[in-house]
C-alpha cells in the first residue's frame, strides 16, 4: 500500500495550512498533508520525472485518450495518488484530440497544459471542493478552444466541461482516488467533446488494477471495479 513517498506510512490531512519542510529538497512552504510521522513530500519533488509524459504523447498515434492515460500511469514517476494526474489527464485529452483529428498544436498545447496544471495542488479535491482531475479536464478544453477570461463561447464550454466532469467524479462520492476520478474526467471530456467540438475521440471503459495499492479503495461503490458490467 502506498502512502507516504519517504516511510509509507498513512497521511493526514490538516484543516489549516502549517509551513512544512520537504523531507527530499528541504524547501519549507504551507501546505495540509503530511504523514502520521512527520513526513512532507512538495509538488516538484511528487512530480519529479513527469516530463516524461511529453515524448510518451508526442509519440503516440492513438485518439484513445483512456489507453494514453494508463500508460502515462505504468510510468515509474506516477504514483497511486498526486498532483501528477492533474496534467496527466489534460495531456492524455488533447493527444487523443489531436490523433482523432482536433485542430491543436500538440507540443505548445502540452507545455500550456504542464504549466496550467502544476497550479493545481494535491488535495484539491477535498480542500477546494474541485478534484484536479475535473478541473484538468477543464483546463484540456479551455486550450483547445482557445478560452480566455473575456472569450464568449470558449469560456462557456469550459466552464461545463469542468462541471460535468466533476459531476461523474462527485456522483462516486469520497474519498478521492486518483486513478478513477482520472478515468471519470476523461470520460466526461470524450462524451463533451463528440457534443460540442465534433471531435470522434475513441471511448474505452477500463477496468481497475490499482484497488490493491489504494486504502481508501471504494471497492463497490467504483464504476471501474473488475467484475462491473
Amino acid at each position: 500500500m502506498e502512502e507516504c513517498l519517504i516511510c509509507k506510512a498513512p497521511l493526514e490531512y490538516l484543516t489549516e495550512d502549517q509551513v512544512m519542510e520537504c523531507a527530499v529538497c528541504h524547501k519549507k512552504e504551507p501546505s495540509k498533508t503530511r504523514c502520521v510521522k512527520g513526513h512532507y513530500v512538495c509538488s516538484d519533488c511528487h512530480t519529479r520525472g513527469m516530463d516524461s509524459i511529453f515524448g510518451l504523447c508526442l509519440a503516440e498515434t492513438s485518439s484513445d485518450p483512456m489507453a494514453i492515460l494508463h500508460r502515462m500511469m505504468a510510468l515509474p514517476f506516477c504514483h497511486i495518488h498526486g498532483p501528477e494526474h492533474h496534467v496527466m489527464v489534460g495531456a492524455a485529452l488533447l493527444t487523443a484530440y489531436k490523433n482523432a483529428g482536433g485542430e491543436v498544436d500538440l507540443e505548445q498545447a502540452l507545455r500550456e497544459m504542464d504549466s496550467r496544471g502544476r497550479q493545481v495542488p494535491g488535495g484539491a479535491c477535498g480542500f477546494w471542493g474541485a478534484c484536479g482531475a475535473g478541473v484538468s479536464a477543464g483546463q484540456f478544453l479551455a486550450i483547445v478552444t482557445r478560452s480566455t477570461p473575456l472569450a464568449v463561447e470558449p469560456w462557456g464550454l469550459s466552464n461545463r466541461m469542468t462541471a460535468q466532469a466533476l459531476e461523474r467524479i462527485g456522483a462516486v462520492g469520497g474519498p478521492r482516488c486518483c486513478k478513477r476520478d482520472s478515468s471519470l474526467a476523461v470520460l466526461a471530456a470524450v462524451d463533451f467533446v463528440r457534443e460540442q467540438l465534433g471531435v470522434e475521440m475513441e471511448r474505452t471503459v477500463p477496468v481497475c488494477t490499482y484497488s490493491a495499492q489504494n486504502n481508501q479503495c471504494v471497492g463497490s461503490r467504483c464504476p471501474f471495479q473488475a467484475g462491473r458490467p
